[in-house]
């Protein structure tokens, strides 16, 4: 994901705005962490008008994601930072965190690299029992119709272990073969 903070920020500030869960409380939070660890990116001036509590919760959230956006990329990193440390579950719900982590995960997106080897679950040990097997119906077949004459009689021994329809088939084939 190449986009900035900044571009996260303009996406995520929507759902920011309409979040219940960001109550008059951890908005605070969220200003005075900014004010006191970087005064750069909100003055206290600034953090006293983010913190009037005559406005409403979603409006003063509203401006300063508005602010920090003004401010920047080092400031909507912070913001982000601050987030993350005072309201995880918020953070890890934000449409850009969802999006990154959908993109990392690869259940949910799995790789064509590792799709293109993948031929079936069963193993090495299926694939070689299915190839022994048609090559010894493929071996028994050829040697037993060259070397004996009037039909195969192995192919009519073949279908003592094979299920009803397989051995009607067999045991056809090698009454027709013998009547020829």
């Amino acid at each position: 994901m190449g986009d900035s903070f900044l571009e996260q920020l303009m996406e995520d500030s929507v759902f920011l705005k309409a979040e219940r869960r960001l109550d008059t409380e951890l908005v605070d939070k969220l200003i005075l962490q900014l004010n006191r660890i970087y005064p750069q990116i909100l003055t206290d001036k600034e953090a006293t008008k983010f913190r009037n509590l005559d406005v409403p919760t979603n409006v003063r959230l509203g401006e300063l994601l508005t602010h920090l956006q003004g401010k920047g990329e080092e400031a909507c990193r912070e913001f982000y930072r601050a987030l993350h440390l005072h309201v995880e579950e918020v953070y890890y719900s934000l449409p850009t965190r969802i999006r990154l982590r959908d993109s990392l995960d690869p259940l949910t997106f799995p790789s064509i690299h590792q799709q293109k080897h993948v031929l079936n679950d069963r193993g090495p040990l299926f694939f070689l029992g299915c190839f022994s097997l048609a090559v010894g119906m493929s071996l028994l077949y050829y040697y037993s119709e060259a070397k004996v004459s009037g039909g195969s009689r192995a192919l009519g021994m073949a279908a003592l272990g094979l299920k009803r329809k397989a051995q009607e088939v067999l045991i056809w084939y090698t009454e027709d073969s013998l009547m020829k």
